[in-house]
Formats: C-alpha cells, sequence, structure tokens
C-alpha cells in the first residue's frame, strides 16, 4: 500500500497496479473500514480499479502532538487498512444484466470478432460465459468499470471515439467491458444493449451497479429487447 498526497486536501491509497478481482476487493474492503468509524473532517472515499482517493477537510482534522493534518491522516488510514486486511469484505451482490448482442444494438460485434478470428456467436458466447467485477463506477454517472473479460476479447478502444453512444450499450475497451448508462460520446467497442436504466437520480442508491458487484450477462432477443423498453 502507497499512500501519496493530492494537493492540500486528499491523499490516494495506492493498493496495487493491475484490475483483478483480489485488488477489487481489497478497495472495497478499505473503504469499508475508512466509513465505519470516520476522522473528524473526512469529507468522502472515492473507490477505483485499484487505489482509494480520500478527501478530507484539513481544518477540521483533530491535531496531534504537532503532527500537520495529512500525517495524522496517514496514520489513520495505515490503522483502518490493518484492520481491513483481517477481515473479509462483504460478498458483492450478482446482478444478471440482459444484453441484445449485434446488429442495430452493438454494431462493432463483427469488427471485435474479426479482430481475434472468432465469430459473432462465439463472441456472445464467451462475453455472457464470463463473471464480472465491478472496479470502479465513474466517467459518467451509473457508468460500470467491469473486471474479468477474458483475454481473448481484449480489444483496443477505437481511434476515432463515436459522438454519440446509445444509453445501454454493452462495450469492450482495452481489458475491461463497461455499460454506458447515458447517450454519451465513447470510444468502447459497442457489442450490443441492454433495456435496464444504470442511473436513476431518485433511487437509493441512485446507480444500479456498485463497487464490489458481480456481473453476468443474458443474451436476448431484439424482441425481448424493445418489450423491455416499452414495458
Amino acid at each position: 500500500m502507497k499512500i501519496a498526497p493530492l494537493g492540500d486536501s486528499a491523499v490516494v491509497v495506492a493498493l496495487g497496479e493491475t484490475l483483478d478481482a483480489a485488488t477489487a476487493a481489497a478497495v472495497q474492503a478499505l473503504v469499508a473500514a475508512l466509513e465505519v468509524k470516520p476522522l473528524p473532517g473526512l469529507i468522502e472515499c472515492v473507490p477505483a480499479n485499484a487505489s482509494v482517493t480520500v478527501y478530507y477537510d484539513p481544518a477540521r482534522v483533530p491535531s496531534k502532538d504537532g503532527q500537520p493534518p495529512h500525517e495524522l491522516l496517514r496514520r489513520w488510514i495505515e490503522d483502518r487498512a490493518a484492520a481491513a486486511g483481517r477481515s473479509e469484505p462483504a460478498a458483492g451482490r450478482l446482478v444478471i444484466v440482459p444484453v441484445c448482442y449485434g446488429g442495430e444494438w452493438g454494431p462493432d460485434l463483427e469488427t471485435v470478432g474479426g479482430a481475434h478470428g472468432l465469430s459473432a456467436d462465439e463472441i456472445v458466447s464467451v462475453h455472457s460465459g464470463a463473471e464480472y467485477f465491478v472496479s470502479a463506477v465513474g466517467f459518467t454517472p451509473g457508468f460500470p468499470y467491469l473486471g474479468g473479460l477474458p483475454e481473448r476479447l481484449h480489444t483496443p478502444r477505437q481511434k476515432t471515439p463515436r459522438t454519440r453512444v446509445p444509453a445501454g450499450s454493452v462495450a469492450i475497451g482495452g481489458a475491461q467491458t463497461g455499460i454506458y448508462p447515458f447517450e454519451t460520446p465513447g470510444g468502447w467497442n459497442l457489442i450490443g444493449r441492454t433495456p435496464w436504466r444504470l442511473f436513476n437520480p431518485h433511487a437509493r442508491p441512485p446507480t444500479l451497479l456498485q463497487v464490489g458487484d458481480r456481473v453476468r450477462f443474458r443474451p436476448i432477443t431484439s424482441g425481448e429487447f424493445v418489450a423491455a423498453r416499452t414495458s
């Protein structure tokens, strides 16, 4: 674990250098430990793929023996990290997301298949046959970064991003897969689309998928997609 300052009111706690389930679990466990009995002055803990950014108010961190706030924060994080290392993180939910692959819903499916010498059906089988973990949520509200993409599907992002990616698009970018919650620009390869809504500002929590959740994709037909969207 490495702790480095980020300006004068935040620190970044690096827990690894690779995107894997163990690192994601360590991130989840640390966030939970920091939020159980928060240090006075703590503002927010923001998890990422292999790190946690801790934002704090230096004026509210209790002083001790003349130590600067960032030093007290560092020691507190180390103590909480030690406690987190002795406990098992809570198991995330398993969420099965329906996806209509290919065609107008996934215009890059054939391209991804061609890059790996796989048919469209093989891409669907491999992608929907894996179990993923939510390593981070960001980019736009509710966008889940999903680790666990089989290596045979790793595909570079497009050289020229689209100016419009439809909401619900399921995509591959490098070694990750993800779902666009809104219509936004994007450079990932679109292989399908889900009828589900990933972000609802009136719900609690507003994001459908949370860090630590596990995800599987279930192929559906175009008819099922349309029916789900209109129901």
